[in-house]
């Protein structure tokens, strides 16, 4: 029998990898993401507090409705008190539904990454064609509606499909969030070349501490204190991506904006030390090192 083998990338031991520095010396890239999702009414994929996969119900409709209304804003309020750079993962549907939300993160001079359509559907369930046909209506739409092509995918609920990263070269894309396999940048294999992967969590993801594991929202910000210092501690040894991401139904709950507010100010006191930088700015800077220093190739096809 043949094991089914990811083919995207090789092993690489992050004690066998050369060490780079990541702009003004630092070691520690600090990237910061948010989720603005819109969702079917009564229709589609659901959630509540204890199942991702739970019915598309009123009440699952409103709450997650709650992010766009309510949440969003407070969060936006605790970004720029801090001054901290963002992006943002947002469907298309947003970019039309809620152009308050979009003149909002152009003015903050926030990243936006692609998002799908809408968080009532995943990709990984298509035919090729149809998974090509949802990435072009994306692009197209939120290029039109924020002035600039977006640089990088994250599809709704991290969905990859055999052909999700070939697709993704083929419309143009520099770089996926969609590879949780490392702390650092690596280059993926696809058939029109190669597709850099930036790191993002599974772990320090508000879904999966509140939804999935029915953490605290105190347990919440130690995570996100605690990661934040280990990984400030390790980059003494090679570069590191300090990747977080957050929902706007979840964390801008107020009792939760309280933590997620100490431990901003917790990475925000280290700015000198680290680099606050979006994911368009870590993908620009691997693109400029020299071959070979990041694993993975950027000049062959897979």
């Amino acid at each position: 029998m043949k094991l089914p083998m990811n083919d995207r990338y090789d092993y690489v031991s992050i004690k066998d990898r050369v060490p780079y520095d990541w702009p003004n010396g630092t070691r520690l890239a600090v990237c910061l993401s948010n989720n603005v999702e819109h969702f079917a009414f009564k229709a589609g994929m659901g959630l509540n507090d204890s199942a991702v996969s739970a019915p598309a119900d009123y009440r699952s409709y409103a709450w997650r409705d709650y992010g766009n209304r309510i949440g969003i804003w407070r969060m936006f309020d605790v970004f720029d008190e801090l001054d901290l750079p963002w992006s943002h993962n947002v469907n298309s549907m947003v970019m039309e539904l809620y152009p308050d939300i979009v003149a909002k993160i152009v003015e903050r001079g926030d990243e936006i990454i692609a998002h799908g359509r809408t968080n009532s559907e995943r990709s990984d369930g298509l035919w090729e064609e149809d998974e090509a046909r949802l990435i072009a209506e994306t692009t197209e739409v939120i290029t039109e509606y924020w002035g600039r092509r977006p640089s990088g995918w994250m599809g709704p609920y991290i969905a990859e499909s055999a052909v999700t990263s070939d697709l993704l070269a083929e419309a143009g894309y520099k770089y996926t969030l969609q590879s949780p396999c490392d702390d650092q940048p690596i280059w993926l294999r696809t058939r029109s070349g190669p597709l850099l992967s930036i790191p993002y969590p599974l772990e320090l993801n508000d879904v999966g501490v509140y939804v999935r594991r029915h953490h605290s929202a105190p347990v919440f910000g130690e995570m996100m204190i605690d990661q934040f210092d280990e990984m400030l501690r390790l980059a003494d040894e090679q570069p590191l991506v300090y990747s977080v991401s957050l929902h706007t139904f979840l964390v801008g709950q107020p009792f939760r904006l309280k933590y997620l507010r100490a431990a901003l100010e917790h990475i925000a006191a280290r700015r000198d030390d680290v680099w606050l930088a979006k994911p368009e700015d870590v993908a620009a800077h691997v693109m400029s090192l020299p071959e070979g220093i990041v694993p993975g190739s950027r000049t062959a096809a897979g």
